[in-house]
């Protein structure tokens, strides 16, 4: 039975997944499985994007005969002639035998590799052209991604990217097709890093190039020929498409690879581990090569900044499957990343010196200690040395900016900044909300606007939770009362729209009717971590304006709403939040302390 989706008018994917082949190239371990994408448009002409792999031949021609419908198919382009894409084209001209293929010069020769084919061919060349109906199509040739023939192509007026393998990744699609739908970051991005780095790691080069083309295009969809389709965030994946490419460490973090027979070597590397956390180096992941197959181990090698490989030393070598391991790192032109060895031999130890010689060879490879040599196993004076190891690992990262700036900002002239002030408002299982002085449009077309929350808030989790939110605009009748409600208490402990005269929009979410001169709806489509706070990136959905009272800033609630502080008692010390008044009766502030009400951070109190 069909099983097509629709990604843009008149254009569906139509290809399937694979949950039974164990081994992606009879070489890279895929549990999650695959997909085989092709794409088809069904508008005043028919146009197949690639065919598939034979494994899902029977959905895929289920899902072209559902689509046409009688109708005859026009046109096949083939972008890349790897069998898991071109494996159904021979039955593809059986099924529409009038069927013409585009394709380019290179691709042609391949086509008469595989297939004796009667077909008609339209030879395109690299940047041309070609109206087929009422679409556009743009032919850009990418040389070695991963093949020499592939190419990608770009139409126009659904501003589709259909990337050939640029953009893949494994795992097989569930249900959805959409990166956005799927959580791509959670359940696809360590799949998506692996396809990227084994399949098409080591022509970073090509990769590169062609990003920069694809930069000048504007495009709305990325179809790639596996994994997930993208419709939001591009920016996000061409950037980490931009860092692979450029072979530079997406994360500061440590990758520990290591072999061991007899559990010795195993011991100095958590040993070593235990170290680098104990000095505060959190992200470290540790891999027996032994048991973990070498394209995880190159995936994390391209996310990592720092790699450090122990190895036992075998027949006067390096341990087979670590040697293997480093050879493929080799082949895939790993770069730009700190190094650090240890080796172990009972009575010849060679490995460091085996293995240093294989990344020398490598560009940009920086060394950090020296080889740590343990004989058999591990002594008070090697102890001491991978220790010493740790510490040098350590030093090496980034050193971040201590400078002290506290005499620098007066955060009085942080106020002169124009905020307005709103109301948050979202829901799980119960209608919430909160001040917020960060409201931000971002683009016109879309409307598109930027919310800054603070993470301590009940409404930053429902936001999280549910990727809705409504804002409303507090205009300058709004009373103290709104402040202290949303402002100066938990929605984890008050219900806040409690005799609170509201209405509910269109997305079933609370915005305020008084004191308020209008509201816009929204929906996620992306979030940035910036410590104590999140910011959400969000469709507008819907914005009303309520009426024409001013909108209130921060200067005209301090100065007409906010109550003066009352003057205080001589016997009391302490401090007072300049924000809200919360007073802190004591000698001292700490320098991480939070307002309990208006969750401001030390610097916005001054002593009474």
């Amino acid at each position: 039975m069909y099983n097509v989706k629709e990604i843009h008018k008149d254009l569906y994917y139509v290809g399937g997944s694979d949950h039974r082949l164990a081994l992606f190239e009879n070489v890279y371990p895929i549990d999650k499985g695959v997909s085989y994408n092709s794409y088809l448009f069904n508008g005043e002409k028919t146009v197949l994007m690639d065919t598939v792999d034979r494994s899902v031949s029977g959905v895929f021609f289920e899902n072209i005969e559902f689509l046409l419908d009688g109708r005859p198919l026009d046109y096949v382009v083939v972008s890349h002639m790897e069998p898991d894409h071109s494996g159904t084209l021979k039955e593809l001209l059986q099924r529409y035998p009038s069927v013409k293929i585009i394709a380019n010069e290179r691709t042609i020769r391949m086509i008469n590799q595989f297939f004796t084919l009667d077909a008609e061919f339209y030879v395109v060349k690299d940047g041309e052209s070609l109206a087929i109906g009422d679409k556009i199509f743009n032919f850009v040739f990418a040389p070695m991604v991963h093949w020499p023939e592939v190419m990608v192509t770009y139409e126009s007026t659904t501003k589709a990217l259909f990337s050939a393998d640029a953009f893949g990744t494994f795992g097989a699609l569930n249900g959805g097709i959409f990166a956005d739908e799927l959580n791509f970051e959670r359940d696809f991005l360590p799949e998506a890093r692996r396809y990227y780095t084994n399949i098409v790691g080591k022509y970073g080069t090509q990769v590169a190039s062609l990003l920069r083309k694809a930069l000048t295009l504007d495009i709305g969809i990325i179809a790639p020929l596996h994994g997930p389709v993208w419709r939001k965030n591009i920016s996000w994946i061409i950037d980490k498409y931009a860092k692979w490419a450029t072979y530079t460490p997406e994360e500061d973090a440590v990758v520990i690879a290591y072999s061991s027979v007899y559990g010795n070597t195993e011991n100095a590397v958590y040993i070593l581990a235990g170290e680098l956390n104990e000095r505060g180096v959190k992200n470290i992941a540790v891999y027996d090569v032994s048991v973990t197959h070498p394209s995880f181990i190159v995936s994390e090698a391209f996310r990592a900044s720092h790699l450090v490989f122990a190895a036992t030393t075998y027949n006067a070598g390096i341990f087979i499957n670590m040697e293997n391991l480093l050879n493929d790192l080799a082949e895939h032109n790993i770069q730009n990343r700190t190094v650090a060895l240890l080796e172990n031999g009972s009575w010849a130890p060679t490995s460091g010196g085996l293995m240093r010689d294989i990344f020398e060879k490598q560009k940009n490879i920086t060394f950090v200690g020296d080889i740590v040599t343990i004989s058999s196993s591990v002594s008070e004076q090697t102890r001491g040395e991978i220790l010493e190891l740790a510490k040098n690992i350590t030093e090496s990262f980034p050193k971040a900016d201590v400078v002290d700036h506290s005499q620098k900002i007066e955060q009085n002239a942080i106020f002169k900044l124009t905020y307005g002030l709103f109301v948050l408002s979202a829901k799980t299982d119960k209608d919430n909300g909160c001040i917020i002085n960060t409201v931000t449009q971002v683009t016109d077309n879309p409307k598109r606007i930027m919310i800054a929350v603070n993470k301590q808030n009940f409404t930053h989790n429902q936001i999280l939770k549910t990727g809705v939110f409504n804002v409303s605009v507090l205009s300058n009748d709004a009373v103290f009362a709104t402040f202290k409600n949303f402002g100066f208490q938990s929605g984890k402990d008050a219900d806040k729209f409690d005799g609170i005269d509201v209405v509910r929009s269109e997305n079933g979410l609370f915005y305020l009717n008084v004191g308020v001169n209008a509201f816009i709806s929204a929906k996620v489509i992306t979030q940035y971590d910036y410590g104590t706070h999140t910011v959400f990136i969000a469709d507008v959905t819907e914005a009303v304006t309520l009426n024409s009272v001013p909108s209130m800033t921060y200067a005209y609630y301090f100065d007409h709403v906010k109550p003066k502080p009352q003057p205080i008692e001589e016997k009391k010390t302490g401090y007072i939040c300049k924000i809200c008044g919360y007073i802190h009766e004591s000698d001292t502030l700490p320098a991480d302390f939070i307002c309990p009400l208006c969750k401001h951070g030390a610097e916005d109190f001054e002593r009474l």
